[in-house]
């Protein structure tokens, strides 16, 4: 019998509804303690918790980029060290969302409760085996099957689905179309709306003919190698020649292709998959994904040129919409329009 939190939480208007897909630590190694416990859980390295604990979003900033590196031993960009402090917050103050993750063949979720988060210290067990500062936040008994019963495993799922279900992130909220599958999924509904849909028909043909399957790292290289590529072809195509405007020069500050692939390719790691000014998740190049979410190189300063510290990977219509503009004004005007930003303060 679905309890009445289940049932509020269900109906609740969509404009409310926030639905996140969530790894818990590198490697996934707090997934059987929140399981166990039930709870939805992040960490700090514990030199810059009390940072995050008083505040102090700049400080936090400076000394995670100085002091920390991502899973895959990155150093983190501004905007990634800027979303790890958010993410404590995200954890501490959820309360009535749907959470999503991923166990090998099966898809748990949960409801956070609104209840006191808690605080535990460890020593990571894999990776680079931090001292940390792990927070957790109650939630709802984890399960494996849907509202109806089924039970939600991962190779039953629409390979569109299997798109946003996953994360290379710590964790990431699902836009509303997706958001919006996702519960449709839980509560057992008819997904045939979604699944009849031009580009999910595609998806699901294509499926069928690729035996191996891109990894994570081979996608991204491969956007990495198109943008490179791109970035030297622009460059030469912007000598500072006149055609009906004047061009600004864009040179490109690295000695080839290659290292400018190598560059870009630990950007999209550091960044963890994530667009730069607005969190949503990137898309590689893989067939029949949302091509306005494609991974597209940008320069921070439009005046400057393709060089280290001022590169960023951003989504294609983010880069189109930002054209020239100065990357601050356009994180304002973003945050005017609504668009949710992580790495921006509430």
């Amino acid at each position: 019998m679905i309890d009445f939190f289940f049932h509020y939480f269900l109906n609740k208007d969509e404009d409310s509804l926030r639905v996140y897909i969530a790894n818990f630590g590198e490697e996934n190694y707090e997934w059987p303690v929140c399981k166990a416990k039930g709870t939805v859980a992040t960490m700090n390295d514990i030199k810059a918790q009390p940072l995050w604990e008083q505040g102090k979003k700049e400080e936090y900033i400076v000394s995670r980029m100085k002091n920390d590196k991502s899973a895959r031993g990155q150093a983190p960009t501004r905007q990634t060290a800027s979303r790890w402090y958010n993410l404590m917050t995200i954890i501490s103050e959820t309360a009535d969302d749907l959470w999503i993750h991923r166990d090998g063949e099966k898809l748990y979720w949960t409801i956070s409760k609104n209840a006191p988060h808690f605080f535990e210290n460890k020593k990571e067990p894999v990776g680079r085996k931090r001292d940390v500062v792990v927070c957790h936040k109650p939630c709802k008994q984890w399960s494996d099957r849907s509202r109806s019963g089924q039970q939600l495993l991962w190779r039953g799922l629409h390979p569109k689905a299997k798109d946003f279900l996953s994360t290379e992130a710590t964790l990431q909220q699902l836009k509303p179309e997706n958001a919006e599958y996702a519960i449709a999924l839980i509560n057992g509904e008819d997904l045939s709306p979604w699944h009849e849909q031009e580009l999910w028909k595609k998806k699901n043909a294509n499926a069928s003919k690729e035996y191996n399957p891109v990894t994570y790292a081979n996608s991204a290289r491969k956007a990495a190698m198109r943008m490179a590529r791109m970035a030297f072809t622009t460059a030469k195509q912007s000598n500072g020649q006149t055609v009906e405007r004047v061009v600004k020069n864009k040179d490109v500050k690295f000695r080839n292709e290659i290292e400018l692939e190598d560059y870009i390719t630990a950007l999209i790691e550091a960044q963890e998959g994530m667009c730069a000014l607005t969190e949503l998740p990137l898309e590689m190049d893989e067939k029949d994904g949302d091509k306005e979410l494609i991974c597209s190189l940008d320069r921070i300063d439009s005046n400057g040129h393709y060089e280290r510290d001022n590169l960023q990977v951003v989504c294609r219509f983010i880069n189109r919409w930002k054209s020239d503009s100065d990357n601050e004004e356009f994180r304002r005007l973003l945050k005017i329009l609504g668009i949710s930003c992580m790495t921006q303060d509430n």
